[in-house]
Protein backbone atom coordinates (compact mmCIF):
# COMPACT_ATOMS: atom_id res chain seq x y z
CA UNK A 1 0.00 0.00 0.00
CA UNK A 2 2.83 2.38 0.90
CA UNK A 3 4.47 1.61 -2.43
CA UNK A 4 1.26 2.52 -4.26
CA UNK A 5 1.01 5.81 -2.35
CA UNK A 6 4.59 6.73 -3.22
CA UNK A 7 3.98 5.84 -6.86
CA UNK A 8 0.86 8.03 -6.96
CA UNK A 9 2.67 10.94 -5.29
CA UNK A 10 5.55 10.72 -7.75
CA UNK A 11 3.12 10.63 -10.66
CA UNK A 12 1.25 13.69 -9.33
CA UNK A 13 4.52 15.62 -9.15
CA UNK A 14 5.39 14.61 -12.70
CA UNK A 15 1.90 15.57 -13.90
CA UNK A 16 2.17 18.96 -12.23
CA UNK A 17 5.58 19.50 -13.77
CA UNK A 18 4.20 18.70 -17.24
CA UNK A 19 1.27 21.11 -16.79
CA UNK A 20 3.67 23.90 -15.80
CA UNK A 21 5.89 23.34 -18.84
CA UNK A 22 3.27 23.34 -21.61
CA UNK A 23 0.16 25.47 -22.01
CA UNK A 24 -2.24 22.73 -23.22
CA UNK A 25 -2.17 18.93 -23.01
CA UNK A 26 -4.63 16.39 -24.35
CA UNK A 27 -5.60 13.47 -22.13
CA UNK A 28 -3.86 11.08 -24.50
CA UNK A 29 -0.63 13.08 -24.44
CA UNK A 30 -0.54 13.13 -20.66
CA UNK A 31 -1.43 9.44 -20.44
CA UNK A 32 1.40 8.61 -22.84
CA UNK A 33 3.96 10.69 -20.95
CA UNK A 34 2.93 9.24 -17.60
CA UNK A 35 2.47 5.67 -18.79
CA UNK A 36 -1.09 5.40 -17.45
CA UNK A 37 -4.64 5.39 -18.80
CA UNK A 38 -6.68 8.50 -19.53
CA UNK A 39 -8.94 7.45 -16.66
CA UNK A 40 -5.97 7.62 -14.26
CA UNK A 41 -5.10 11.05 -15.69
CA UNK A 42 -8.62 12.28 -14.84
CA UNK A 43 -8.27 10.92 -11.31
CA UNK A 44 -4.87 12.55 -10.87
CA UNK A 45 -6.20 15.89 -12.13
CA UNK A 46 -8.92 15.64 -9.49
CA UNK A 47 -6.27 15.09 -6.82
CA UNK A 48 -4.32 18.14 -7.98
CA UNK A 49 -7.49 20.24 -7.80
CA UNK A 50 -8.10 19.05 -4.23
CA UNK A 51 -4.58 20.31 -3.37
CA UNK A 52 -5.39 23.78 -4.69
CA UNK A 53 -4.02 23.61 -8.23
CA UNK A 54 -6.55 25.13 -10.68
CA UNK A 55 -6.51 22.70 -13.62
CA UNK A 56 -8.98 23.60 -16.36
CA UNK A 57 -10.50 20.84 -18.54
CA UNK A 58 -11.82 21.07 -22.10
CA UNK A 59 -14.50 18.51 -23.00
CA UNK A 60 -14.73 16.56 -26.27
CA UNK A 61 -12.57 14.24 -28.33
CA UNK A 62 -9.81 16.88 -28.60
CA UNK A 63 -10.28 17.90 -25.01
CA UNK A 64 -7.44 18.28 -22.59
CA UNK A 65 -6.06 20.13 -19.61
CA UNK A 66 -4.24 23.32 -18.77
CA UNK A 67 -2.97 24.88 -15.54
CA UNK A 68 -4.89 28.11 -14.98
CA UNK A 69 -4.49 31.06 -12.64
CA UNK A 70 -6.34 30.57 -9.37
CA UNK A 71 -7.45 32.61 -6.39
CA UNK A 72 -4.59 31.39 -4.18
CA UNK A 73 -0.93 30.65 -4.74
CA UNK A 74 -0.31 26.88 -4.64
CA UNK A 75 3.21 25.43 -4.30
CA UNK A 76 5.35 25.61 -7.42
CA UNK A 77 7.63 22.96 -8.86
CA UNK A 78 10.95 24.23 -10.18
CA UNK A 79 13.65 22.29 -11.95
CA UNK A 80 17.30 22.82 -11.00
CA UNK A 81 18.01 25.62 -13.47
CA UNK A 82 14.77 27.44 -12.61
CA UNK A 83 15.46 27.22 -8.86
CA UNK A 84 18.95 28.67 -9.27
CA UNK A 85 17.64 31.46 -11.55
CA UNK A 86 14.92 32.40 -9.07
CA UNK A 87 17.34 32.44 -6.12
CA UNK A 88 19.86 34.60 -7.95
CA UNK A 89 17.11 36.92 -9.20
CA UNK A 90 15.61 37.38 -5.74
CA UNK A 91 19.05 38.15 -4.37
CA UNK A 92 19.61 40.79 -7.03
CA UNK A 93 16.23 42.41 -6.36
CA UNK A 94 17.02 42.53 -2.64
CA UNK A 95 19.94 44.89 -3.40
CA UNK A 96 17.86 47.37 -5.39
CA UNK A 97 15.54 50.20 -4.35
CA UNK A 98 12.39 48.86 -5.96
CA UNK A 99 10.10 48.81 -2.94
CA UNK A 100 10.05 45.00 -2.76
CA UNK A 101 13.43 44.40 -1.12
CA UNK A 102 12.07 42.83 2.07
CA UNK A 103 9.52 40.69 0.23
CA UNK A 104 12.27 39.43 -2.08
CA UNK A 105 14.46 38.62 0.88
CA UNK A 106 11.82 36.64 2.76
CA UNK A 107 11.02 34.71 -0.43
CA UNK A 108 14.73 34.01 -0.86
CA UNK A 109 14.97 32.77 2.73
CA UNK A 110 12.12 30.32 2.12
CA UNK A 111 13.66 29.07 -1.11
CA UNK A 112 17.19 28.62 0.27
CA UNK A 113 15.84 26.57 3.17
CA UNK A 114 14.71 23.85 0.76
CA UNK A 115 17.43 24.08 -1.90
CA UNK A 116 19.55 20.93 -2.12
CA UNK A 117 23.22 21.42 -1.25
CA UNK A 118 24.27 21.09 -4.90
CA UNK A 119 21.96 23.97 -5.91
CA UNK A 120 23.04 26.15 -2.99
CA UNK A 121 26.61 25.74 -4.23
CA UNK A 122 25.54 26.86 -7.71
CA UNK A 123 23.80 29.94 -6.31
CA UNK A 124 26.87 30.83 -4.24
CA UNK A 125 29.09 30.34 -7.29
CA UNK A 126 27.03 32.87 -9.25
CA UNK A 127 27.23 35.38 -6.40
CA UNK A 128 30.98 34.94 -5.97
CA UNK A 129 31.54 35.38 -9.69
CA UNK A 130 29.51 38.59 -9.83
CA UNK A 131 31.09 42.04 -9.53
CA UNK A 132 29.43 45.36 -8.72
CA UNK A 133 30.02 48.43 -10.86
CA UNK A 134 31.89 51.13 -8.95
CA UNK A 135 29.54 53.79 -7.65
CA UNK A 136 26.59 51.41 -7.31
CA UNK A 137 25.21 50.31 -3.97
CA UNK A 138 27.63 48.11 -1.99
CA UNK A 139 27.01 44.37 -2.36
CA UNK A 140 24.97 42.70 0.35
CA UNK A 141 25.95 39.49 2.09
CA UNK A 142 22.84 37.55 1.22
CA UNK A 143 23.80 34.67 3.49
CA UNK A 144 23.59 37.02 6.49
CA UNK A 145 20.37 38.59 5.23
CA UNK A 146 18.88 35.18 4.60
CA UNK A 147 19.76 33.97 8.11
CA UNK A 148 18.20 37.05 9.69
CA UNK A 149 15.07 36.85 7.54
CA UNK A 150 14.65 33.16 8.36
CA UNK A 151 14.89 33.90 12.10
CA UNK A 152 12.28 36.64 11.80
CA UNK A 153 9.90 34.45 9.83
CA UNK A 154 10.31 31.54 12.25
CA UNK A 155 10.09 33.73 15.41
CA UNK A 156 13.44 32.27 16.46
CA UNK A 157 15.90 34.00 18.77
CA UNK A 158 19.05 35.15 17.02
CA UNK A 159 22.61 35.32 18.36
CA UNK A 160 25.23 37.20 16.38
CA UNK A 161 28.54 38.97 16.61
CA UNK A 162 28.32 42.71 16.06
CA UNK A 163 30.95 45.27 15.06
CA UNK A 164 30.30 48.63 16.70
CA UNK A 165 31.02 51.88 14.80
CA UNK A 166 34.34 52.28 16.62
CA UNK A 167 35.47 48.83 15.53
CA UNK A 168 35.02 46.96 18.82
CA UNK A 169 33.28 43.58 18.68
CA UNK A 170 30.42 42.34 20.82
CA UNK A 171 27.91 39.50 21.02
CA UNK A 172 24.16 40.05 20.95
CA UNK A 173 21.22 37.82 21.85
CA UNK A 174 17.99 39.10 20.34
CA UNK A 175 14.43 38.52 19.30
CA UNK A 176 14.53 39.73 15.66
CA UNK A 177 11.41 41.65 14.65
CA UNK A 178 11.74 43.35 11.27
CA UNK A 179 14.23 44.16 8.53
CA UNK A 180 14.20 47.70 7.13
CA UNK A 181 15.99 48.72 3.93
CA UNK A 182 17.15 52.35 3.88
CA UNK A 183 19.15 53.33 0.81
CA UNK A 184 21.99 50.83 0.32
CA UNK A 185 21.86 49.59 3.93
CA UNK A 186 19.72 47.07 5.79
CA UNK A 187 18.79 47.44 9.46
CA UNK A 188 17.41 44.91 11.92
CA UNK A 189 14.93 46.00 14.56
CA UNK A 190 15.18 43.55 17.44
CA UNK A 191 14.49 43.20 21.15
CA UNK A 192 17.88 42.93 22.87
CA UNK A 193 17.47 40.27 25.56
CA UNK A 194 20.60 41.34 27.48
CA UNK A 195 19.60 45.01 27.59
CA UNK A 196 15.83 44.49 27.81
CA UNK A 197 15.20 47.18 25.21
CA UNK A 198 14.67 47.74 21.50
CA UNK A 199 17.82 48.07 19.43
CA UNK A 200 18.57 48.71 15.75
CA UNK A 201 21.51 46.89 14.15
CA UNK A 202 23.18 47.36 10.79
CA UNK A 203 23.04 44.00 9.04
CA UNK A 204 26.39 44.50 7.31
CA UNK A 205 28.02 44.57 10.77
CA UNK A 206 26.41 41.31 11.90
CA UNK A 207 27.89 37.80 11.91
CA UNK A 208 25.05 35.38 12.74
CA UNK A 209 25.79 32.40 14.97
CA UNK A 210 24.21 28.98 14.31
CA UNK A 211 20.41 28.89 14.78
CA UNK A 212 19.35 28.74 18.43
CA UNK A 213 16.10 26.86 17.88
CA UNK A 214 14.54 28.91 20.70
CA UNK A 215 11.16 30.39 19.72
CA UNK A 216 9.65 33.64 20.97
CA UNK A 217 6.36 35.48 20.80
CA UNK A 218 6.67 38.76 18.82
CA UNK A 219 6.45 41.92 20.93
CA UNK A 220 4.44 45.05 20.14
CA UNK A 221 6.64 47.67 18.51
CA UNK A 222 6.36 51.03 20.36
CA UNK A 223 5.46 53.02 17.24
CA UNK A 224 2.77 53.19 14.57
CA UNK A 225 5.35 52.62 11.84
CA UNK A 226 8.34 50.27 11.97
CA UNK A 227 10.10 52.33 9.30
CA UNK A 228 9.61 55.58 11.21
CA UNK A 229 10.82 53.99 14.44
CA UNK A 230 13.99 52.63 12.82
CA UNK A 231 14.76 55.79 10.85
CA UNK A 232 14.42 58.00 13.93
CA UNK A 233 16.67 55.71 15.97
CA UNK A 234 19.29 55.50 13.23
CA UNK A 235 19.20 59.20 12.35
CA UNK A 236 19.56 60.59 15.85
CA UNK A 237 22.16 58.02 16.82
CA UNK A 238 24.44 58.95 13.92
CA UNK A 239 24.02 62.74 13.76
CA UNK A 240 27.29 64.60 14.32
CA UNK A 241 25.67 67.94 13.50
CA UNK A 242 22.28 69.20 14.59
CA UNK A 243 20.34 72.24 13.47
CA UNK A 244 16.97 73.97 13.71
CA UNK A 245 15.63 75.55 10.55
CA UNK A 246 12.69 77.86 9.85
CA UNK A 247 11.00 76.80 6.63
CA UNK A 248 8.71 79.16 4.72
CA UNK A 249 6.26 76.49 3.62
CA UNK A 250 3.34 74.61 5.21
CA UNK A 251 4.32 71.71 7.44
CA UNK A 252 2.34 69.25 5.31
CA UNK A 253 4.26 70.33 2.20
CA UNK A 254 7.62 69.89 3.92
CA UNK A 255 6.75 66.46 5.34
CA UNK A 256 5.63 65.28 1.91
CA UNK A 257 8.96 66.29 0.36
CA UNK A 258 11.22 64.78 3.02
CA UNK A 259 11.82 61.04 2.48
CA UNK A 260 12.66 60.33 6.15
CA UNK A 261 10.85 61.18 9.42
CA UNK A 262 11.94 64.48 11.02
CA UNK A 263 10.59 66.60 13.85
CA UNK A 264 8.34 69.29 12.33
CA UNK A 265 6.81 72.07 14.45
CA UNK A 266 3.97 74.11 12.95
CA UNK A 267 4.47 77.87 13.32
CA UNK A 268 1.50 78.98 11.23
CA UNK A 269 -0.28 77.86 8.08
CA UNK A 270 2.65 78.86 5.87
CA UNK A 271 5.68 78.34 8.13
CA UNK A 272 7.19 75.53 10.19
CA UNK A 273 10.37 74.64 12.07
CA UNK A 274 12.52 71.56 11.50
CA UNK A 275 14.96 69.87 13.82
CA UNK A 276 17.31 67.67 11.84
CA UNK A 277 20.91 66.67 11.51
CA UNK A 278 23.59 64.83 9.56
CA UNK A 279 27.13 63.53 9.80
CA UNK A 280 28.13 66.14 7.18
CA UNK A 281 26.77 69.73 7.25
CA UNK A 282 27.72 70.34 3.60
CA UNK A 283 25.77 67.28 2.50
CA UNK A 284 22.83 68.38 4.64
CA UNK A 285 22.86 71.86 3.11
CA UNK A 286 22.86 70.43 -0.41
CA UNK A 287 20.10 67.99 0.49
CA UNK A 288 17.91 70.77 1.92
CA UNK A 289 18.05 72.69 -1.33
CA UNK A 290 16.08 69.81 -2.82
CA UNK A 291 13.05 70.96 -0.79
CA UNK A 292 12.76 73.92 -3.18
CA UNK A 293 11.53 76.31 -0.47
CA UNK A 294 12.93 79.37 1.31
CA UNK A 295 14.45 78.66 4.71
CA UNK A 296 16.52 80.21 7.50
CA UNK A 297 18.95 78.56 9.90
CA UNK A 298 17.79 79.35 13.45
CA UNK A 299 20.33 77.29 15.35
CA UNK A 300 23.31 75.50 13.81
CA UNK A 301 26.46 77.42 12.90
CA UNK A 302 27.89 74.49 10.94
CA UNK A 303 24.84 74.33 8.68
CA UNK A 304 24.82 78.10 8.16
CA UNK A 305 28.50 78.00 7.15
CA UNK A 306 27.77 75.09 4.82
CA UNK A 307 25.02 77.09 3.10
CA UNK A 308 27.45 79.98 2.70
CA UNK A 309 30.04 77.70 1.08
CA UNK A 310 27.40 76.21 -1.19
CA UNK A 311 26.16 79.65 -2.27
CA UNK A 312 29.71 80.71 -3.06
CA UNK A 313 30.31 77.63 -5.20
CA UNK A 314 27.05 78.11 -7.04
CA UNK A 315 27.80 81.76 -7.77
CA UNK A 316 31.24 80.77 -9.03
CA UNK A 317 29.66 78.05 -11.18
CA UNK A 318 27.29 80.64 -12.63
CA UNK A 319 30.28 82.62 -13.94
CA UNK A 320 30.43 85.35 -11.32
CA UNK A 321 26.84 86.49 -11.60
CA UNK A 322 25.52 88.80 -8.90
CA UNK A 323 27.58 88.46 -5.70
CA UNK A 324 25.49 90.84 -3.65
CA UNK A 325 24.84 89.21 -0.27
CA UNK A 326 21.19 90.22 -0.32
CA UNK A 327 20.63 88.12 -3.45
CA UNK A 328 21.64 84.80 -1.92
CA UNK A 329 19.53 81.95 -3.13
CA UNK A 330 18.75 80.65 0.35
CA UNK A 331 18.27 83.21 3.17
CA UNK A 332 20.33 81.87 6.10
CA UNK A 333 21.25 83.51 9.33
Amino acid sequence: MLENMLETSARLLELLSLLQVKRDWTSSELAGRLGVSTRTVRADVGRLRSLGYPVDARPGVAGGYRLAAGTAMPPLLLDDDEAVAVAVGLGAVATRRLGVEETSLTALAKLEQVLPARLRRRVEAVREATSVVAGAEPPLDLSVLGAVAAAIRGHERLRFGYAKPGGSQGARHTEPQRLVCWGPLWYLLAWDLDRADWRVFRVDRMVPHPPTGARFRPRVIPADSVVEFVVRRVSKATWNYRARVLVHAPAATVVARIPVPVDVEVVDESTCRLELGSDDPDRLALWMTQLDVDLEVIDGDELAAAFDRLATRLRRAAGGASTTSSSAVWPCR
